[in-house]
């Protein structure tokens, strides 16, 4: 039998990941890129995505294979990252040959950031080139306030006076040669748990911080309509593995891992979230489409843990480590 063992997520290759922020401004992007390219689904069950040719990822579209992935802040505007990726791998001569020049295949997905730091800052196409440059020439992925995560937040129901710091996190692990990572930038909206333990681990505060509120209790005590919810969303997650699946295979494997969304969130998936789960395959291991979704789901959970608990304080916002009754 073989043992799962904990990798990191920088050891499934041939993936790279680069990431650019503004640390001042309270965003920045994460760009995952495949040069020879991958094949790549997406599962998205939150009701207000902001998003950039995801319909290629469709099963029914002609593409193939995809480029990279684009995780930012800057809501909508955020998008333009995209544009300096193209840019900086048509430089590299990376995407599909037209004849007169290669077309990369970027897809992206963005988070609300913009009540965080400086909302006139968004990721642009200087800074998704920046990226997109480090992913090729010096991956510098790490867990915490960093890339897509800079600007990121949780338990905001009631707006950001009682929310938490978070950020991006990762995890990955390896059974004989088949490896299952993700990436998740946490940014929901809900209360996040260790789902391990069920022990709650970030989420909205009490007006003196002392102690967590409780979202859905909350909400339904009030039963408010809220109208305008825009602080709340997304929580984004790219799964990864080096098993061979078609886009088919992997936009199923993307909705698997949302269970680890599930598992982690509460409440989740909601209206003006844009919760999105990508799946990319890098590799040409075989292994079974269903043992590779759950240990989706598995990865998903964890990396969202660690994506609450690795994150610093900042812009006024208390993280996990900073709590006073953790």
């Amino acid at each position: 039998m073989s043992e799962m063992r904990e990798i990191s997520i920088r050891d499934i290759r041939p993936l790279a990941i680069g990431q650019a922020e503004d640390a001042e401004a309270g965003t920045g992007c994460t760009v995952l890129l495949c040069p020879d390219g991958m094949r790549a689904g997406i599962d998205v069950r939150g009701g207000g995505p902001a998003s950039r040719e995801i319909q290629l990822l469709d099963p029914l579209m002609s593409a193939k294979l995809i480029h990279a992935v684009v995780l930012a802040g800057g809501s909508a505007f955020g998008l333009a990252a995209a544009g300096g990726v193209m840019k900086c791998l048509e430089e590299r001569g990376i995407g599909f040959d037209v004849g007169v020049t290669r077309v990369p295949l970027v897809v992206q997905s963005g988070i609300f950031d913009l009540t965080v730091g400086d909302p006139s800052v968004r990721p642009d196409e200087a800074m998704g080139y920046e990226a997109a440059r480090r992913a090729l020439d010096e991956p510098n992925y790490r867990d915490g306030n960093y890339g897509a995560g800079c600007g990121a937040t949780v338990g905001k129901y009631t707006g950001m006076d009682c929310c938490m710091k978070t950020g991006i996190g990762s995890y990955a692990v390896q059974i004989g040669e088949v490896q299952v990572g993700a990436v998740v930038v946490l940014n929901a909206m809900g209360d996040v748990f260790d789902w391990r333990t069920g022990r709650q681990v970030a989420g909205m505060l009490t007006r003196d911080g002392k102690a967590f509120r409780g979202t859905p209790a909350y909400m339904m005590d009030s039963m408010s309509i809220v109208e305008n919810k825009f602080t709340g969303n997304t929580t984004l997650c790219a799964v990864v593995t080096n098993a061979l699946f078609s886009k088919a295979q992997l936009t199923k494997i993307a909705g698997m891992a949302h269970d680890g969304y599930a598992r982690s969130i509460s409440p989740v998936h909601m209206t003006v979230d844009g919760d999105s789960v990508y799946a990319l395959s890098v590799g040409r291991e075989m292994a079974d489409q269903d043992v590779v979704g759950t240990l989706a789901a598995l990865v998903t959970s964890e990396a969202i843990t660690r994506a609450a608990t690795g994150a610093e304080s900042a812009y006024g916002y208390p993280a996990f480590q900073d709590l006073p009754f953790i």
